[in-house]
């Protein structure tokens, strides 16, 4: 599949929020990896798993007792755990390898998770939480916080303890900056985490191929975010794309000239012209 096709199935994966559909947009990611990836096989492997928990929930159960056997099934029997051992993986991102090995991110098991529970009827969320994706069970009385990596039930103070590091950072109090917080992430807003957990990870081991692939998506993922504009466009001056990195970062400046990076988006943008202008002597 080349990479026009990957893009514009992508796009049209994330042409609208009401009919958006998570678990595909999140595998489609795991294509610029793997571009031959046969889509539909890994979708009908999830969909098995959910045949198989099943079997294992009474339909007379609450939806605790379903959660309940729903954890036992995911995290017990099929051993889905978080990649301690090589965190930083790409791979951890890719669910056809997430599902392959039962090893991934919070955010990419939470994916699987949430597919599952949603063919099973389970009203649960994805809560894009600082530092550790979390999902929300909304059962009678009040919601429970679950760790995706091992099905965990969270208590606000071990909450509060995970919150701080960040909390302290930005001046909010706690109180009032967990409360935001555990609001449910809507599905768009899953997968630009997804991505920028990617782009995170080919930022520090420099492949920049990769990054310009992350980004692309980016762009397409949040059409209304200039940065993830600009961003691209330092991607494609590493790889000497000069007419597609200048036309990225004249249109950052065009939309924010007085952006705080102002400066050193100008000082790329002049070293651009002068690479266009030797290339065209």
């Amino acid at each position: 599949m080349t990479t026009t096709r990957i893009l514009d199935y992508f796009s049209s994966l994330m042409a609208d929020d009401e009919s958006l559909p998570l678990t595909e947009a999140a595998l489609s990611l795991a294509q610029d990896a793997y571009p031959d990836l046969d889509m539909q096989a890994v979708l009908a492997e999830i969909d098995e798993l959910v045949v198989r928990a099943r079997r294992r929930i009474p339909d007379d159960a609450d939806v605790k007792q379903k959660i309940d056997a729903l954890n036992r099934y995911f995290f017990r029997e099929l051993g889905f755990s978080s990649n301690l051992n090589d965190y930083y993986d790409p791979d951890n991102s890719h669910l056809n390898v997430v599902l392959r090995r039962r090893r991934g991110i919070p955010i990419s098991l939470a994916v699987i998770y949430l597919e599952m529970a949603e063919q099973l009827g389970l009203p649960v969320r994805g809560v894009s939480f600082p530092g550790h994706f979390l999902l929300r069970v909304a059962a009678s009385g009040h919601d429970l916080m679950l760790d995706p990596t091992t099905g965990q039930t969270l208590s606000e103070a071990q909450m509060v303890e995970m919150l701080e590091p960040y909390v302290q950072r930005v001046g909010e109090s706690i109180g009032s900056a967990l409360r935001v917080l555990l609001q449910p992430a809507t599905r768009r807003e899953i997968v630009a985490r997804m991505l920028r957990n990617l782009k995170s990870v080919y930022l520090q081991t420099e492949r920049w191929q990769r990054l310009l692939a992350v980004q692309q998506r980016l762009v397409i993922a949040l059409p209304n975010s200039i940065e993830e504009v600009r961003d691209r466009g330092f991607a494609y001056a590493r790889l000497d794309y000069l007419r597609p990195a200048l036309e990225d970062l004249q249109r950052y400046l065009e939309d924010r000239p007085d952006a705080e990076d102002a400066t050193v988006v100008e000082s790329e943008l002049h070293d651009l012209r002068q690479r266009t202008q030797q290339n065209n002597d």
